[in-house]
């Protein structure tokens, strides 16, 4: 069978820069083995997955130059692409499972596990689920079957399991340590677990390369495999991307959405490179290569395990190599691809023009909308408004980060402006402190065009990542 891999991401946030690491190393594997890449939505979170954080990763894995040969937007011989379409699968192999004894019917109610899960933490107990509902009989579950309930996966409770991953070699877990992971959830939908091993089978996908932060649930997924009676493909398991500090990359340390590096002016074609750094060696010393390149030499034998850091001020000195191999026509065209376009300019003219006399004012009015990281040396006292202090400023900006996450929908002025009051009312802030305090966060300055119109045209990624830096300039301060 010729290769098949596939890249899953959940359309939940903003696309992460390890999805374009994880599909990076799935894309070249398959080029070079002459094999298919794939690319699944896995939405079963109906919550969290929204259509407009679908289309940005599709956009983000395009503008990094990668393309799959099977997808929602492309279709393919084992659609649907989104596990939202597939419900009527995994309901359907949940059943098979029961009918074989390798799951069954839980009916224990939320009030119950958060029982059980207290008194486990009092007595210093594993977190798990304790099987009560594993010990009806066959004939009792069934007849229960219209009350609401999950589906468990019914792990083996005695013995070693064992799996073998291609870059670590064989690991081994202690079943009694196993959970009887949940697999249909009460409205039917599946978990993770179940839709990822379904699909992964029937769309027969030969090997699984994802994160490590993987591995401690793939011996579910073996169980799952037996269980079926399928056979499971490859495990490879690609070490985590790290900050400096050795910590997995989070967005509180760094920023970690494609959005973000491209809205800075990272080339594609340095993120991909950039990517291809982590944990991996074309050979010898040699840190630049092409997409192409990369494929030639592509071997999972030249991958190391020690967590690769995600380095801005390599990422940044890289970007500096690839923009100098251009000619000034050439980067002309880069720049006017990136904000030098007449659409951007036109929406940053159309809020300074009123402020303008000659046109050469244009530049220092409106330096911020093109820069990534902001000096705040000299409104840093600006910051903090009168009777605050910069821990105030600092916890207000870090929790004004996380309502910035969560927002829905377009990143649009009316929007920004009602969280933004209603934020400063729950902060107990007045609206003219708090909105003056994102002023200078967003512009480093303390007069400037309307902040909520500034902040659409800054966009969601730039405007994350000045709030969080404004918050650690803030808790420096004394006060």
């Amino acid at each position: 069978m010729s290769v098949r891999v596939r890249i899953a991401p959940s359309p939940t946030g903003d696309p992460h820069v390890g999805t374009a690491y994880i599909a990076l190393f799935n894309y070249c594997f398959a080029r070079k083995e002459g094999g298919q890449f794939i690319l699944r939505i896995e939405d079963t979170d109906r919550t969290r997955s929204t259509k407009e954080s679908e289309d940005a990763i599709l956009a983000a894995l395009a503008w990094v130059g990668l393309s799959w040969d099977e997808g929602p937007d492309k279709g393919g011989p084992y659609g649907p692409y989104r596990q939202s379409e597939r419900a009527a699968i995994y309901r359907e192999h949940a059943d098979l499972l029961i009918a074989r004894g390798k799951a069954y019917r839980c009916f224990c109610t939320a009030e119950r596990l958060a029982e059980l899960r207290e008194k486990q933490k009092q007595a210093k107990q594993t977190l798990g689920y304790d099987g009560l509902c594993r010990e009806l009989g066959a004939d009792q579950a069934a007849a229960r079957a219209g009350e609401p309930h999950v589906v468990r996966l019914a792990m083996p409770r005695t013995g070693k399991l064992v799996f073998r991953d291609e870059l670590r070699g064989d690991l081994e877990f202690d079943a009694a340590q196993s959970d009887d992971q949940v697999l249909l959830k009460t409205d039917g939908f599946p978990t993770y677990h179940l839709a990822n091993v379904v699909d992964d089978h029937l769309m027969q996908i030969t090997h699984v390369i994802r994160a490590e932060e993987w591995i401690s649930s793939t011996p579910k997924h073996v169980v799952l495999y037996e269980g079926f009676g399928w056979t499971a493909p490859k495990f490879i398991h690609m070490p985590l991307l790290r900050n400096a500090d050795k910590s997995k990359i989070s967005k509180r340390k760094n920023p970690v959405s494609l959005g973000y590096y491209r809205d800075t002016g990272i080339l594609p074609e340095t993120m991909l490179n950039f990517l291809g750094l982590m944990g991996w060696s074309i050979g010898g010393d040699r840190e630049k290569f092409t997409l192409a390149e990369m494929i030639d030499g592509f071997s999972f034998e030249r991958i190391s395990l020690g967590g690769p850091v995600f380095d801005l001020e390599k990422l940044a000195w890289l970007n500096g190599l690839y923009l100098r191999d251009l000619s000034p026509l050439e980067l002309v065209a880069r720049l006017r691809g990136w904000r030098l376009d007449d659409a951007y300019l036109a929406r940053v003219a159309g809020l300074v023009r009123e402020r303008m006399r000659r046109l050469d004012e244009f530049v220092p009015q409106v330096d911020y909308f093109f820069a990534g990281d902001l000096d705040y040396t000299a409104v840093a006292a600006s910051l903090v408004p009168k009777g605050k202090t910069g821990g105030d400023v600092a916890a207000a900006l870090a929790a004004f980060a996380e309502e910035l996450d969560t927002l829905r929908g377009p990143f649009v002025g009316p929007a920004l402006e009602a969280l933004g009051r209603a934020f400063a009312e729950k902060l107990g802030w007045k609206t003219k402190e708090l909105f003056m305090t994102l002023r200078v966060v967003m512009t480093a300055r303390t007069a400037s065009p309307p902040l909520f119109e500034t902040m659409e045209v800054l966009g969601k990624d730039i405007c994350r990542r000045r709030v969080r830096q404004a918050a650690e300039l803030a808790a420096r301060q004394k006060g």
